[in-house]
């Protein structure tokens, strides 16, 4: 075969392959780089031995169920890239597609072992960034030059905000105090060097509103789901999350803005899913009479705070977003297993709210009537949110986590020049 063939062969391949992703200005630039005059459609999908752009990889090995893992971190990730080029690598087309929707951040869907080596083999990549502990992470950990640092999806007191799976990583940042003390308390053999508190830096971000303004007082009731497994099921929904909408509802003075998190829309949880439906039911009912109730499956929880007076709310990362961003606020916290004791060892936010489990749900009303009006917590919040998340203002959060970011990769580059002379 000539040299011609096989170099028409490897262009229409790029070609093909670039066809695949949306047109970014990264893609044009891989263009100009395998000499290409066509306006393909983004970056390589499984070809090996072609330059892409990235110093910070974000490793993403999950399908488009679980995007939200990545969405929350992608208006950090878009300030990052204008420090650190950003590339976004997916596992899978689900949520390599998925994410179209919400970025122009260049990404590639890499399917092959062998395809993701030979990328982090071929280019500038120095850093990989992981926002959960899905298996097919471990396959990304394998290559030893680059960093692998773990930041997860969100701060909150689950049983799986910590894993034995930390001992993999580099680094692993958190958001403060409260976050090392779970460390702590749940790894043995655990360097604790490993973590790097940097805040929670999605919460620095300014979004537009996604509520209109309201006369009324705005309480939002936000459950989560109800996890892999029923140690990791903090859900109020099946089991108090039907009264909490009707007491609200009952008050005229509230406007109830119903967001639960995502994954419940399409629970297969009999009870979860009842009760999401009569709640559905409950303020199609009340907004026909004239209220404007908001239901909101897939908004962006974070552009809803902001017009927001009031949460309800389960141990999640939801709850200390919240206390974060206001701590003045009047917060709820469920407690499904009815057991204050453990609770309060396993979510201390919960000293700090009025809680709903299976005794106080019988004088729901009162509780709230108590919770939003009177609100005898707040001072506990203030020092509360000292606890999970340490001095950090809103904005201090992103500027450490882009200098560690920097540090972390320079501090790489200097052990690899030192590494290599050793071996030369």
């Amino acid at each position: 075969m000539s040299s011609d063939h096989i170099s028409a062969t490897i262009k229409s391949s790029v070609k093909n392959a670039l066809r695949k992703v949306g047109r970014r200005p990264e893609a044009r630039r891989l263009s100009r780089v395998m000499g290409l005059s066509a306006r393909p459609g983004g970056l390589n999908v499984g070809v090996s031995g072609i330059p892409v752009p990235g110093i910070v990889a974000v490793y993403f090995g999950d399908g488009a169920d679980k995007i939200y893992q990545v969405t929350q971190w992608l208006p950090v990730l878009e300030e990052l890239h204008a420090k650190q080029e950003v590339l976004l690598v997916f596992r899978t087309l689900s949520a390599f597609k998925a994410a179209e929707k919400f970025t122009d951040l260049p990404k590639i869907y890499i399917r092959r072992f062998s395809d993701l080596m030979d990328l982090y083999d071929d280019n500038e990549l120095k850093l990989v960034i992981y926002t959960n502990n899905s298996r097919t992470n471990f396959q990304s950990l394998d290559h030893p030059r680059l960093v692998h640092v773990h930041v997860n999806h969100g701060e909150s007191d689950k049983l799986s905000m910590v894993s034995n799976k930390a001992k993999a990583y580099d680094k692993v940042f958190v958001a403060g105090p409260a976050a090392i003390k779970r460390h702590e308390a749940m790894l043995i053999d655990f360097d604790h060097n490993k973590l790097e508190v940097t805040g929670r830096p999605q919460l620095d971000i300014d979004f537009k509103p996604e509520l209109d303004p309201s006369d009324k007082l705005d309480v939002m009731y936000a459950p989560t789901w109800e996890g892999e497994n029923e140690d990791n099921n903090y859900t109020s929904l099946d089991k108090y999350g039907v009264s909490i909408v009707e007491a609200l509802l009952a008050n005229p003075n509230w406007r109830v803005i119903y967001k639960p998190h995502p994954r419940i829309q399409t629970s297969k949880n009999h009870g979860v899913a009842q009760a999401h439906s009569r709640i559905m039911e409950l303020i199609a009912i009340a907004n026909e009479s004239g209220a404007d109730h908001v239901i909101s499956e897939q908004g962006n929880i974070l552009a809803m705070f902001e017009s927001t007076d009031a949460l309800i709310t389960d141990v999640s990362s939801v709850g200390l977003d919240y206390l974060y961003l206001h701590p003045a606020n009047p917060l709820v916290i469920s407690d499904r297993r009815t057991n204050r004791e453990i609770l309060h060892r396993d979510a201390p936010i919960a000293k700090a709210c009025h809680v709903i489990d299976r005794d106080s749900v019988l004088n729901v009303r009162e509780v709230l009537n108590d919770a939003l009006v009177h609100d005898r917590h707040k001072e506990q919040r203030l020092e509360m949110r000292k606890f999970y998340f340490g001095e950090l203002s809103r904005g201090d959060s992103t500027k450490r986590f882009q200098q560690v970011i920097e540090r972390l990769i320079d501090e790489r580059q200097s052990k690899l020049q030192n590494f290599r002379g050793w071996h030369s």
